[in-house]
């Protein structure tokens, strides 16, 4: 990737999800602040569309793809088994998790190798890439290969820098990212961070200076949660001061989907075991149900005074089910399967006490480092933030001094505006901020790991940590020597400038 001298003409801010992906951009050669977000898609063109589905479809037997986004979506729903859909699987580039993937199901095989995934991550970006192009080449006065133009990219607070970081720096790379001689691939604040900042850019007044944020963004996958402290209040822009590392957990909506396609599944199954539905693959089916607006409209409202006031249950067609089939037993009638809202409960409940464990560990550490601060926020960010059932959840745990935990006695909780776009625009914000200003939003950061460069000690007879370490006499000065030893620089926890 190539170095850029002097300021950008645009800065755009990718965040690659597991179940969508979001990229929003500032005109900086215009001389904008504002952050916009591309909203035409290719499958969506007449409709504004916040984010696109991370989607590929390959045709059977085929390693090129033929669509992704919003049109695999569509293929998806015309071709049946025709095709074969990637999805889900943003999280497989840890290698180590797909380990643990692979060592978890009876089928081994059925699990992907690393190689595989960082193919449909290139394929996906070789997409993604051509369509950023395609609708922000306008904004420009110079031609696209001549811009200088900055991507910056988001990445989960559970990738180590290497391999994984690395690995999809690479893959960016190669999906021509930074291709262009003016152009460079960067990778920005975690997903946690640039919510954060985009979350201090548009709700400054709510702030009060030396206040403790935390800011949990749950999305498709993982959710990832960072603590702060608020600065600068009374100055031009408000600043961010990182006090503890961002922790990352696998938390999110695709979780709560493959509970619902699960159950949708095995509901079929049973149905289809008393009389035959004459669908061929169920799974197929179990998938398109799980992706229907049916489902994700009635899992979008669950908990809102909507869904209070909407019918106690709701219907999801059974793709290519005859009308005439009925099995009452299994809710099945006029090619529907009939859930109850309420049976979405158990779903959204064991991804929520999940994030009720990921919160209380981090409001003990906090305690730990800080026994004398409050939290004062805590702000949700991402799809399943904006979940009015999850809110309701965390208001009666930790709200209006209900919570066990002493440095949380009067926590606000809070929903970040845009949650479902906070990390990209986060991202745009930080980056333009610090062009203008010379200063990022986010000015201090806590390192995730020590870094140092490898030395040698002289020896103290006297110090415990020497004992039985290896040693060497210096040929130049006689003396006695510890062995590689690391010389630290930074270390974990502690907070560098950004």
């Amino acid at each position: 990737m190539a170095e850029m001298t002097g300021r950008p003409d645009l800065v755009v801010s990718i965040d690659f999800g597991m179940t969508f992906t979001g990229v929003a951009y500032c005109n900086v050669a215009a001389g904008s602040e504002h952050v916009r977000h591309i909203q035409r898609w290719p499958g969506r063109t007449q409709a504004n569309e916040n984010k696109v589905p991370t989607l590929l479809i390959y045709p059977k037997n085929s390693t090129r793809p033929s669509s992704w986004g919003f049109q695999a979506e569509t293929a998806q729903e015309v071709s049946g088994t025709e095709h074969e859909s990637r999805e889900w699987f943003k999280t497989m580039l840890d290698e180590q998790l797909l380990e643990q993937m692979r060592k978890a199901v009876s089928d081994s095989a059925s699990v992907p190798q690393i190689n595989e995934v960082e193919k449909w991550y290139t394929d996906y970006f070789r997409f993604l890439y051509r369509t950023v192009e395609a609708r922000l080449k306008s904004e420009l006065t110079s031609t696209w290969e001549d811009a200088k133009i900055e991507f910056i990219f988001s990445v989960p607070t559970t990738w180590k820098p290497v391999p994984t970081v690395e690995r999809f720096r690479n893959i960016v790379s190669l999906a021509g990212f930074g291709s262009c001689p003016s152009h460079i691939a960067s990778i920005g604040l975690t997903e946690a961070e640039a919510a954060a900042v985009h979350t201090a850019r548009n709700m400054p007044g709510i702030f009060k200076e030396n206040e403790i944020l935390f800011v949990c963004d749950v999305g498709g996958g993982t959710t990832d949660l960072s603590v702060f402290r608020v600065k600068n209040t009374l100055g031009v822009s408000l600043n961010l001061e990182q006090i503890d590392v961002v922790f990352g957990a696998t938390i999110g909506a695709a979780q709560l989907d493959s509970l619902f396609e699960k159950a949708a599944l095995e509901r079929l199954q049973y149905a289809n075991g008393l009389r035959s539905m004459n669908l061929g693959d169920l799974s197929q089916a179990a998938w398109e149900m799980r992706i229907s607006k049916e489902y994700q409209n009635a899992k979008c409202d669950y908990g809102s005074e909507e869904s209070f006031a909407d019918t106690p249950t709701f219907a999801v067609r059974v793709p290519r089910l005859d009308k005439g089939y009925v099995n009452h037993q299994y809710g099945i009638s006029d090619g529907d399967m009939h859930f109850r809202r309420d049976d979405l409960k158990a779903f959204f409940d064991v991804q929520i006490s999940k994030l009720f464990d990921m919160i209380d560990k981090q409001l003990v550490r906090l305690l730990q480092k800080h026994p004398n601060q409050q939290v004062a926020h805590l702000v949700l960010s991402g799809g399943l933030g904006n979940s009015a059932y999850l809110q309701t959840c965390l208001h009666s745990r930790y709200a209006s001094g209900n919570t066990s935990h002493c440095n949380a006695s009067s926590m606000q909780i809070r929903v970040a505006p845009d949650p479902q776009l906070v990390v990209c625009k986060g991202n745009v914000a930080d980056r333009v901020q610090k062009l203008n200003s010379g200063q990022s939003v986010l000015g201090w950061r806590c390192c995730r790991a020590s870094y140092g460069t490898m030395c040698k000690m002289l020896h103290d007879p006297e110090n415990p940590q020497h004992f039985g370490l290896r040693t060497e006499r210096d040929a130049l000065d006689g003396k006695l020597y510890v062995m590689d030893c690391i010389d630290w620089f930074i270390k974990q926890v502690g907070p560098f400038k950004h």
